[in-house]
Protein backbone atom coordinates (compact mmCIF):
# COMPACT_ATOMS: atom_id res chain seq x y z
CA UNK A 1 0.00 0.00 0.00
CA UNK A 2 1.48 3.36 -1.06
CA UNK A 3 1.67 6.58 0.92
CA UNK A 4 -1.51 8.58 0.34
CA UNK A 5 -0.46 12.25 0.39
CA UNK A 6 -3.75 13.93 -0.50
CA UNK A 7 -3.34 17.53 -1.66
CA UNK A 8 -4.97 20.07 0.64
CA UNK A 9 -5.25 23.65 -0.63
CA UNK A 10 -2.31 25.66 0.69
CA UNK A 11 0.02 22.71 1.26
CA UNK A 12 2.99 21.77 -0.90
CA UNK A 13 2.57 18.76 -3.14
CA UNK A 14 5.08 15.98 -2.45
CA UNK A 15 6.73 14.33 -5.46
CA UNK A 16 6.81 10.54 -5.79
CA UNK A 17 10.62 10.72 -5.57
CA UNK A 18 10.40 12.54 -2.23
CA UNK A 19 8.17 9.85 -0.71
CA UNK A 20 11.14 7.52 -1.00
CA UNK A 21 12.93 9.74 1.53
CA UNK A 22 10.72 8.66 4.44
CA UNK A 23 12.90 7.32 7.25
CA UNK A 24 10.06 5.20 8.65
CA UNK A 25 9.22 2.58 6.00
CA UNK A 26 6.14 1.32 7.85
CA UNK A 27 4.23 4.60 7.26
CA UNK A 28 1.44 3.80 4.85
CA UNK A 29 -1.21 6.49 5.42
CA UNK A 30 -1.35 10.27 5.65
CA UNK A 31 -2.65 9.94 9.22
CA UNK A 32 0.42 7.91 10.25
CA UNK A 33 2.71 10.43 8.58
CA UNK A 34 0.97 13.31 10.38
CA UNK A 35 1.34 11.52 13.74
CA UNK A 36 5.06 10.84 13.30
CA UNK A 37 5.70 14.39 12.11
CA UNK A 38 3.74 15.82 15.06
CA UNK A 39 5.80 13.79 17.56
CA UNK A 40 8.99 15.06 15.94
CA UNK A 41 7.71 18.66 15.96
CA UNK A 42 6.70 18.46 19.64
CA UNK A 43 10.23 17.36 20.49
CA UNK A 44 11.61 20.39 18.62
CA UNK A 45 9.17 22.73 20.38
CA UNK A 46 10.32 21.38 23.77
CA UNK A 47 13.93 21.98 22.75
CA UNK A 48 13.14 25.63 21.96
CA UNK A 49 11.37 26.03 25.31
CA UNK A 50 14.41 24.95 27.30
CA UNK A 51 16.99 27.03 25.47
CA UNK A 52 17.45 30.73 24.93
CA UNK A 53 18.76 32.11 21.67
CA UNK A 54 20.05 35.58 20.82
CA UNK A 55 18.93 37.23 17.58
CA UNK A 56 22.44 36.74 16.15
CA UNK A 57 21.95 32.97 16.40
CA UNK A 58 18.32 32.78 15.28
CA UNK A 59 18.89 34.92 12.20
CA UNK A 60 21.35 32.57 10.51
CA UNK A 61 20.98 29.99 7.77
CA UNK A 62 22.45 27.46 10.18
CA UNK A 63 19.66 28.01 12.74
CA UNK A 64 16.92 28.02 10.07
CA UNK A 65 18.14 24.69 8.71
CA UNK A 66 18.88 23.27 12.16
CA UNK A 67 15.38 23.95 13.48
CA UNK A 68 13.83 22.30 10.41
CA UNK A 69 16.09 19.29 11.03
CA UNK A 70 14.94 19.10 14.65
CA UNK A 71 11.30 19.29 13.52
CA UNK A 72 11.41 16.68 10.76
CA UNK A 73 14.74 14.83 11.04
CA UNK A 74 13.22 11.68 12.57
CA UNK A 75 10.80 11.33 9.65
CA UNK A 76 12.39 12.69 6.45
CA UNK A 77 15.85 12.22 4.95
CA UNK A 78 15.76 15.74 3.46
CA UNK A 79 14.98 17.51 6.75
CA UNK A 80 17.10 20.61 7.22
CA UNK A 81 18.23 20.69 3.59
CA UNK A 82 17.09 23.25 1.03
CA UNK A 83 14.78 21.78 -1.58
CA UNK A 84 16.32 20.72 -4.88
CA UNK A 85 13.17 20.98 -6.97
CA UNK A 86 10.71 23.75 -7.75
CA UNK A 87 7.26 23.65 -6.21
CA UNK A 88 3.84 25.13 -6.90
CA UNK A 89 4.90 27.99 -4.58
CA UNK A 90 8.17 29.56 -3.47
CA UNK A 91 11.20 31.09 -5.13
CA UNK A 92 13.23 29.15 -7.67
CA UNK A 93 15.31 26.44 -5.96
CA UNK A 94 18.54 28.21 -6.96
CA UNK A 95 17.40 31.50 -5.36
CA UNK A 96 16.74 30.05 -1.88
CA UNK A 97 20.12 30.85 -0.24
CA UNK A 98 20.16 34.47 -1.49
CA UNK A 99 16.47 35.08 -0.72
CA UNK A 100 16.95 33.69 2.81
CA UNK A 101 20.09 35.78 3.38
CA UNK A 102 18.21 38.90 2.25
CA UNK A 103 15.33 38.12 4.62
CA UNK A 104 17.65 37.54 7.58
CA UNK A 105 19.42 40.84 6.84
CA UNK A 106 16.05 42.63 6.60
CA UNK A 107 14.93 41.23 9.96
CA UNK A 108 18.20 42.32 11.60
CA UNK A 109 17.61 45.81 10.18
CA UNK A 110 14.00 45.87 11.44
CA UNK A 111 15.16 44.88 14.94
CA UNK A 112 18.06 47.35 15.07
CA UNK A 113 15.93 50.23 13.80
CA UNK A 114 12.65 49.27 15.54
CA UNK A 115 10.98 49.45 12.12
CA UNK A 116 7.98 47.52 13.46
CA UNK A 117 6.98 46.26 16.89
CA UNK A 118 8.13 42.80 17.95
CA UNK A 119 4.98 40.92 16.92
CA UNK A 120 4.98 42.48 13.48
CA UNK A 121 8.66 41.72 12.91
CA UNK A 122 8.09 38.07 13.85
CA UNK A 123 4.96 37.75 11.68
CA UNK A 124 6.58 39.48 8.70
CA UNK A 125 9.55 37.14 9.12
CA UNK A 126 7.23 34.12 9.14
CA UNK A 127 5.35 35.33 6.06
CA UNK A 128 8.49 35.91 3.98
CA UNK A 129 10.02 32.63 5.14
CA UNK A 130 6.97 30.72 3.86
CA UNK A 131 7.09 32.72 0.62
CA UNK A 132 10.70 31.61 0.03
CA UNK A 133 9.69 28.00 0.79
CA UNK A 134 13.17 26.76 1.68
CA UNK A 135 12.29 23.10 2.22
CA UNK A 136 10.51 20.26 0.47
CA UNK A 137 7.71 20.34 3.05
CA UNK A 138 6.87 21.64 6.51
CA UNK A 139 7.53 25.27 5.57
CA UNK A 140 4.44 26.71 7.27
CA UNK A 141 4.96 24.79 10.50
CA UNK A 142 8.66 25.63 10.48
CA UNK A 143 8.06 29.35 9.82
CA UNK A 144 5.49 29.54 12.63
CA UNK A 145 7.96 28.00 15.09
CA UNK A 146 10.72 30.35 13.84
CA UNK A 147 8.37 33.30 14.53
CA UNK A 148 7.63 31.91 18.00
CA UNK A 149 11.35 31.56 18.76
CA UNK A 150 11.98 35.13 17.59
CA UNK A 151 9.02 36.56 19.57
CA UNK A 152 9.97 34.75 22.77
CA UNK A 153 13.75 35.16 22.69
CA UNK A 154 14.27 38.55 21.06
CA UNK A 155 11.13 40.48 22.05
CA UNK A 156 10.28 38.73 25.33
CA UNK A 157 6.76 38.06 24.05
CA UNK A 158 4.69 34.90 24.49
CA UNK A 159 4.61 32.47 21.59
CA UNK A 160 1.81 33.00 19.09
CA UNK A 161 -1.45 31.05 19.28
CA UNK A 162 -1.85 30.73 15.48
CA UNK A 163 -5.60 30.21 15.83
CA UNK A 164 -5.28 27.61 18.62
CA UNK A 165 -6.22 24.77 16.24
CA UNK A 166 -4.40 22.52 13.82
CA UNK A 167 -3.79 24.35 10.58
CA UNK A 168 -3.15 21.07 8.75
CA UNK A 169 -6.83 20.08 8.67
CA UNK A 170 -9.65 21.80 6.83
CA UNK A 171 -11.74 23.96 9.14
CA UNK A 172 -12.47 27.46 10.35
CA UNK A 173 -8.93 28.15 11.61
CA UNK A 174 -7.30 26.98 8.38
CA UNK A 175 -9.73 29.02 6.29
CA UNK A 176 -8.98 32.16 8.35
CA UNK A 177 -5.24 31.45 8.19
CA UNK A 178 -5.22 31.07 4.39
CA UNK A 179 -7.28 34.27 4.01
CA UNK A 180 -4.78 36.10 6.24
CA UNK A 181 -1.88 34.76 4.17
CA UNK A 182 -3.54 35.93 0.95
CA UNK A 183 -4.01 39.40 2.47
CA UNK A 184 -0.35 39.47 3.50
CA UNK A 185 0.63 38.38 -0.01
CA UNK A 186 -1.32 41.40 -1.27
CA UNK A 187 0.52 43.73 1.14
CA UNK A 188 -1.85 43.84 4.14
CA UNK A 189 -0.14 42.15 7.11
CA UNK A 190 -2.87 43.12 9.63
CA UNK A 191 -5.09 40.03 9.25
CA UNK A 192 -2.08 37.72 9.72
CA UNK A 193 -0.98 39.71 12.78
CA UNK A 194 -4.46 39.42 14.24
CA UNK A 195 -4.69 35.71 13.42
CA UNK A 196 -1.29 35.02 15.01
CA UNK A 197 -2.64 36.15 18.39
CA UNK A 198 -6.18 34.78 17.98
Amino acid sequence: MGLNLKYITGQTLIDEDEKADLLIPTISTQRELDEFEQQNIESAVQWTMFHSFPAEEILTERFVKGLHMRMFGDVWLWAGEFRRSNKNIGVDKYEIPVALRTLLDDVRFWITNATYDGDEIAVRFKHRLVFIHCFVNGNGRHARLMADVLAENVFDRPVFSWGRESLRQSGEARTAYLAALRAADAGDIRPLLQFARS
